[in-house]
């Protein structure tokens, strides 16, 4: 908002600095800096609001050394993360653009979900939370409208520079624009609607979800969606869901999340410009550039709460927090073209998610077969088998972290194929 009106007066007024709003690096760093001091800020008053509410974990006896210590902190801070991320956006970023507004649905939405779920296991003294066919409704149906919006809407393209001579035809629907050099080349710059993405170790490739529905004929591009959309509700569902299993030390999600946003903004970066991306040689995605400031807001939100949230904890994001993370850092991901890097750049995530899996399946096929449950975990998910082993919670919390930082460095070393 503050964004659309000084861009307006500055226009009409020649208001002085008003010019520095169009600079993306300016509104990233105030909207980081404006979104660490809400976090900073407000953090210790909500945590004194809930402690009168008597808005309290419950913590099952897990046989967990230092679990009866959490007993009784605040939960639900995932409402100052959500807040810290969405001021600042609403603020500095332009909210006529797509990504920005897709950005702010996720958000919004899962934040909901999340929050009826705390609320049930508070108010409602249902440990169980809502259920988990109800959870899945609403993280699929948040899931089917981003990958809608990213499929169809005509603002979400790929835009590529081909040079080319005048007597040669050019295979691709959409032309933007069209230059001519000093050497009488066309220079054609080309904007089109194609459900692509970055493969990872792979240079000068992108995978087009629709080759996979070919068989339907020359036309098939417009069938890709058969093939996106799932993956879109599949990748948002399993990532949302793993930032939720992941936030059961503290510190831990929100220390991770930071990480992860801190990397996809820098892809949003980089993708955004088109001198960047033109030298790297990646994928460039007109206007998200946006989005580094929503990632920015993200970071700052992060470690401002993590102020709080670091061992030991004042506050619990609960889930009203952890299933926003996870689905903001999935939509990021797909958003910027990088879902195929999720495994590496969100594994803790997905470890977390999976050690759960192969827990869970591993007792059900035992206990089947021999009558008796058996583990492949002292206790999932992972981290806590590492606990149940006598790790100390801060030494497990800041492994995971650094092996965090490794996978994003990897992650961005397989993206960046600099020519």
């Amino acid at each position: 908002m503050l964004y659309h009106l000084i861009d307006f007066l500055g226009d009409k007024y020649d208001i002085m600095g008003a010019g520095l709003l169009d600079s993306l690096s300016f509104r990233a760093s105030v909207a980081s800096i404006l979104s660490l001091l809400i976090s900073l800020v407000f953090g210790g008053r909500l945590i004194r609001f809930l402690q009168k509410a008597q808005v309290k974990e419950t913590v099952r006896n897990l046989g967990l050394e230092g679990e009866k210590e959490k007993q009784g902190t605040p939960t639900m801070g995932g409402l100052i993360i959500l807040g810290a991320i969405l001021i600042p956006v609403l603020f500095f970023s332009n909210l006529t653009n797509i990504y920005v507004l897709l950005m702010i649905f996720v958000t919004i939405s899962l934040g909901l979900v999340g929050f009826v779920d705390d609320y049930i296991k508070i108010f409602r003294k249902n440990k169980a939370g809502l259920a988990a066919r109800f959870k899945l409704i609403g993280q699929f149906a948040v899931g089917l409208v981003l990958g809608l919006v990213l499929f169809f809407h005509p603002d979400v393209v790929v835009r590529e520079n081909i040079t080319d001579t005048p007597n040669k035809t050019f295979n691709i629907e959409i032309d933007r624009f069209v230059s001519f050099d000093e050497m009488g080349e066309i220079n054609k710059h080309v904007d089109y609607k194609a459900p692509v993405t970055t493969l990872p170790f792979v240079k000068d490739f992108d995978l087009d979800y629709g080759y996979f529905v070919s068989f339907l004929g020359d036309d098939y591009h417009k069938y890709g969606w058969l093939i996106y959309i799932p993956i879109v509700m599949f990748v948002l569902t399993f990532i949302s869901n793993g930032c939720n299993l992941t936030d059961g030390m503290d510190g831990l999600a929100t220390g991770i999340s930071a990480i992860v946003a801190l990397t996809l903004g820098l892809f949003a970066y980089v993708s955004g410009n088109v001198i960047l991306a033109d030298y790297l040689n990646i994928l460039y995605l007109p206007n998200i550039g946006e989005l580094f400031i929503f990632s920015a807001a993200l970071i700052g939100a992060c470690i401002g709460f993590l102020f709080y949230n670091a061992y030991p904890a004042q506050i619990f994001m609960g889930d009203t927090g952890s299933l926003a993370l996870g689905g903001i850092i999935a939509s990021l991901a797909l958003i910027v073209r990088k879902e195929l890097f999720i495994p590496i750049l969100c594994g803790i995530f997905v470890i977390e998610n999976i050690s759960v899996m192969i827990q869970v399946g591993w007792f059900k096929y035992t206990k089947k077969k021999y009558g008796e449950g058996r583990r492949v975990f002292k206790m999932a998910p992972l981290h806590h088998h590492y606990q149940k082993l006598g790790y100390p919670e801060p030494k497990i919390v800041a492994r995971f972290w650094i092996v965090s930082v490794l996978l994003a460095v990897l992650a961005f070393v397989l993206t960046l194929k600099v020519r």
